[in-house]
């Protein structure tokens, strides 16, 4: 590509996302022509409409007009960088944590936290999360064992607010958004270990164990059960596992041989 085609079309990619009140000066005589406004305007309809599927929630929180609005401020201060709208927007709940509107509604960004991680875990890779060979493991096996947090789970700890069920009320659109909310802290763990993402409450236990199952060799699964005790102390660690895996959270992609072979 010629230093001026690459000037162009960086040109060509800055106005579109100008605000329309502040156009870019380059190429007046193209950018003043009707059909660039038409083009520009279909390309951030494409953004608001991928960011209003990307964030059902959000969206049946502030209402179709607020959301678009917002939507439209958003695709001005970060285009898509990639071509698949499905991937559009994993900013947007930094967005709206600087945005005024996070001052009238502050679980807002972290319901969009939740809305984004919905589409993480829907697009994450597969990994096995049969652990039936666990009932095999000595002792001693179990505390070693390397676990890992499954490629699809996203989970998350909202210390101050019940953001779980502020975002699952309004998730889907039969939910049913009415009745009191206790204001509390709450955590959410969201799986996929089919082909369906699946989510619930989760403890603060359960998040403190997960979030050791992170890094690329994961944890021992001693190590991850050291972590839930520093935050409960009482918890059982037996049903906290069996819950974790009941859910699919959990692979052991490094699991030990248990048979014999002959």
């Amino acid at each position: 590509m010629t230093h001026e085609a690459a000037q162009f079309q960086g040109s060509f990619a800055r106005a579109l996302f100008a605000p329309a009140e502040r156009p870019i000066s380059e190429f007046p005589e193209l950018f003043s022509q009707p059909a660039f406004a038409v083009y520009r305007n279909t390309v951030m309809k494409g953004c608001v409409d991928a960011l209003e599927a990307n964030f059902p929630a959000v969206v049946r929180l502030v209402g179709e007009h607020c959301f678009r609005g917002l939507a439209l401020d958003y695709a001005n201060w970060q285009p898509p960088q990639d071509q698949r709208l499905l991937s559009y927007g994993r900013s947007f709940p930094d967005f709206l944590a600087l945005h005024d509107i996070s001052r009238r509604l502050p679980y807002l960004a972290p319901v969009a936290r939740l809305d984004w991680s919905w589409i993480e875990s829907h697009i994450a890779a597969d990994a096995s999360s049969d652990a039936a060979f666990l009932t095999a493991l000595s002792p001693e096996q179990l505390g070693a064992l390397r676990v890992h947090a499954h490629p699809a789970a996203r989970w998350c700890w909202f210390a101050a607010q019940p953001i779980f069920t502020i975002w699952s009320r309004n998730r889907l659109p039969d939910a049913d958004a009415g009745g009191d909310i206790e204001w509390r802290g709450e955590g959410a763990l969201l799986t996929r270990p089919d082909d369906a993402v699946l989510f619930r409450a989760a403890t603060v236990t359960e998040c403190a164990f997960l979030d050791v199952c992170t890094g690329p060799d994961g944890a021992s699964l001693a190590d991850a059960a050291a972590a839930a005790l520093s935050v409960e102390p009482a918890a059982d660690l037996s049903a906290l596992l069996a819950a974790l895996l009941r859910a699919g959270a959990l692979t052991f992609p490094l699991a030990p041989a248990t048979g014999s072979s002959s």
